[in-house]
């Protein structure tokens, strides 16, 4: 028997995107109250309760700046508002968006516990199509939407808190039937729990039971932002953006930015880091040691290739144990190498056995660890995941997995739970590397979020707007940058292109895809300029295009009076409804109500119908045409004043410059509008891309569709001989 202890250090990594609107200042997802009120603060208590175990906690700035927001600030969702609303005040629009997004939950684990709950799930169906949802929602009470904002928000609390506290345990045993009052109580409870959160890590945390880490502030890929080239080392055939992002300096500031808050919310500097998803790179270690980091963790595939030799077998059975099981290190700045097969054990696999086997077989897997490595020590074994996520996959959030495996690490004297921090200062700092591979935890390379045709797209944006920002802080030195620079580091997170591409999936995937955007747009609005059309077409491939509610049939050629002259003169034509067409952020009161569009063999027609009338609209309220492809052509006509001609502008550079009048348009009950396809500088069969935008001054109010554009192919000759067959 070995009388040398075999070291273990648990890192959980805290982390949430930074869901904030830039526009509107509301979050679009709710999962940092939800987590908040789950996740974050029981992990600690039940640690709480077992003093030997030592822990490591690393809290990502974006995180810890939401968590402040919705405890001190006041900060709310759009889950949360929807949740605040009476029951009998919903609008159909309401009701549909709850029972879409209101059973965002683990259904076993989360939805079933609760008899009601599960009965409101089965009643909407397991398997929707979102078309018939709105016929769903009339086939719902006001009790029942009641008791499903409750019981959505009851079940993200977690088992721990609805036990102790004795008004959640009063709704649990009640279960149906809630009332408006006990609704507003329960979202007070959610705010009281997210009140503790960070106290509470800052309590433990001073008494050595755990050590708190932390990330760069937006969660980015840190060597990404020093240069997307480096992909090539362990991806030599990957497709690159068109444009290459190389600023290292954004890579500093983001680390220089979330050691500064870091500090604020705990009132000292951090000495770890886990770099975004693992990902690490000799120059990211450079910068870091250069800001005092003692420490990094990344995936032991990045010290299988640093070390150009494999660790395990085809069979997954460690080859050289004692290289993955201590820290190395490079650049003063020692590295821990995470064991992948135990820590995606915790995170994919225990979920699905009893707790008690999966605790045993924890420890008896660390065990035999022990047992293959050679006398005199000391070693660490790295077991790093995520800290909130996988719980929900488990019976009662965890917490069973969680309480038999500190019982039984506490009784083991071979084994000893310990922070990062103590094992470097007090046994080993690691012996050198003479090479750091650039690699993350998945696959040793970065190939989540570089590659794929929407991923390199989203970086071709990211680049764009960047360098128009810093030639914009160039030419105006005193300009007031920082909230334009904030939004470029938020979309320099890795989360974003964690959605992008082929590999995961998610049913909040348009709002990912528009926080991602909106943080580009909202660069050139805190600049003041226009924002690039581009950036309101969705990255995600199958989201790109706009149908309309009909098609194009054949030839039209209204009479543009502004008069609906005849039910048959747009009959062949396209329509679009305006409220079907928008994001999930599209105005509930649109000014607009329709658009119609078609063509004849030389002119493009449009239409727009007003939801009230244009008599009613604001002074200076300008309509406008915009085209993007093939040419970016603008057609401009105030509303009010009309005086019965349009004006065309090009683009050329950043400007608009006016070409010419046209007098093919008329405002009165409706807008027409006919442009010839030579105006727009298409020919036959170009593809136009455009979109119908209302201002007032430099403020876009409305646009439509909002996001995407409509395509229209310009028609040959014989296109209309051709819709007969």
């Amino acid at each position: 028997m070995k009388d040398n202890q075999l070291y273990v250090a648990f890192i959980w990594h805290m982390h949430q995107p930074f869901y904030k609107d830039p526009m509107t200042g509301l979050y679009r997802l709710p999962w940092v109250r939800l987590h908040g009120t789950k996740d974050y603060l029981d992990m600690l208590e039940i640690v709480r309760d077992f003093p030997s175990i030592r822990q490591n906690f690393n809290l990502v700035p974006s995180l810890l700046e939401q968590l402040v927001d919705y405890s001190e600030n006041g900060a709310t969702d759009v889950y949360l508002e929807m949740s605040r609303k009476r029951a009998s005040d919903l609008s159909d629009d309401d009701r549909l968006f709850i029972l879409e997004n209101f059973f965002l939950a683990h259904w076993d684990n989360m939805i079933r516990p609760f008899p009601r709950y599960y009965e409101l799930l089965v009643k909407r169906g397991t398997h929707i199509i979102k078309s018939d949802l709105a016929r769903t929602t009339k086939y719902f009470t006001d009790g029942e939407f009641l008791d499903l904002q409750v019981l959505f928000n009851l079940c993200w609390i977690d088992p721990l808190f609805r036990s102790a506290d004795p008004f959640l345990r009063m709704l649990v045993e009640k279960g149906h039937g809630f009332t408006e009052e006990e609704k507003a109580a329960l979202l007070e409870k959610q705010t009281e729990i997210l009140k503790r959160i960070i106290p509470a890590y800052r309590d433990m945390s001073s008494t050595g039971q755990i050590e708190l880490s932390f990330t760069p502030f937006y969660h980015p890929i840190l060597p990404l932002l020093c240069n997307t080239d480096i992909s090539r080392v362990a991806m030599p055939e990957v497709r690159l953006p068109r444009m290459r992002f190389s600023h290292p300096e954004d890579a500093e500031k983001q680390i220089a930015m979330g050691i500064d808050y870091f500090e604020r919310v705990f009132g000292f500097r951090p000495s770890g880091m886990w770099p975004s998803e693992g990902s690490v790179s000799e120059e990211v270690l450079r910068i870091a040691s250069r800001y005092g980091v003692r420490w990094v963790a990344t995936d032991e595939g990045v010290l299988s290739n640093s070390l150009g030799k494999r660790l395990r077998d085809p069979a997954g059975s460690l080859l050289e144990p004692r290289h993955l099981y201590r820290p190395h290190s490079f650049e003063d700045i020692s590295i821990v190498f995470r064991d992948h097969v135990m820590s995606d054990l915790i995170g994919f696999v225990y979920s699905q056995w009893d707790a008690a086997k999966a605790a045993e077989d924890l420890i008896g897997r660390l065990l035999s660890i022990r047992n293959s490595l050679p006398e005199g020590g000391p070693h660490l074994v790295s077991i790093i995941l995520d800290g909130e996520n996988a719980w929900e996959h488990y019976k009662n959030d965890g917490r069973d997995f969680f309480l038999r495996l500190y019982e039984g690490l506490s009784r083991e004297d071979r084994l000893k739970t310990i922070t990062v921090s103590d094992f470097i200062s007090n046994h080993c700092r690691g012996e050198r590397l003479e090479r750091l591979h650039p690699g993350s935890w998945i696959n040793s390379n970065y190939g989540i979020w570089i590659g794929h045709e929407e991923d390199n797209l989203s970086w071709d944006y990211l680049t764009e707007t960047r360098e128009k920002l810093a030639e914009f802080q160039k030419q105006n030195p005193e300009a007031d940058t920082e909230k334009a620079w904030k939004s470029i580091y938020v979309a320099e997170g890795s989360d974003w292109n964690w959605w992008y591409g082929d590999e995961h999936t998610t049913e909040t995937q348009e709002e990912f895809d528009e926080l991602f955007r909106f943080n580009l747009m909202n660069v050139f609005k805190e600049i003041g300029k226009d924002i690039p059309a581009q950036l309101y077409v969705p990255i995600l491939r199958h989201d790109r295009g706009i149908s309309p509610t009909l098609s194009i049939r054949g030839f039209i050629k209204p009479r543009i009076d502004g008069l609906v002259t005849s039910y048959y003169e747009w009959y062949q034509g396209a329509q679009l409804d305006v409220k079907k067409s928008g994001g999930s952020m599209h105005k509930s009161e649109s000014l607009i109500s329709t658009v119609y569009f078609g063509f004849d063999a030389t002119y493009l027609f449009l239409r727009i119908d007003p939801k009230v009338l244009f008599e009613e609209f604001e002074e200076g309220i300008e309509l406008a045409i915009v085209t993007t492809g093939p040419a970016h052509i603008k057609i401009s006509c105030p509303v009010k004043g009309f005086e019965g001609r349009g004006e065309v502008f090009e683009k050329k550079g950043d400007a608009w410059e006016k070409v010419k009048d046209i007098t093919d348009v008329a405002i009165r009950d409706i807008f027409e509008i006919g442009v010839s396809f030579a105006d727009l500088h298409a020919v036959e069969k170009d593809e136009i891309n455009l979109y119908v935008s209302i201002r007032k001054g430099t403020e876009e109010i409305e646009r439509c569709p909002w996001r995407g554009h409509i395509s229209i192919n310009v028609p040959t000759p014989d296109f209309e001989a051709m819709m007969w067959y």
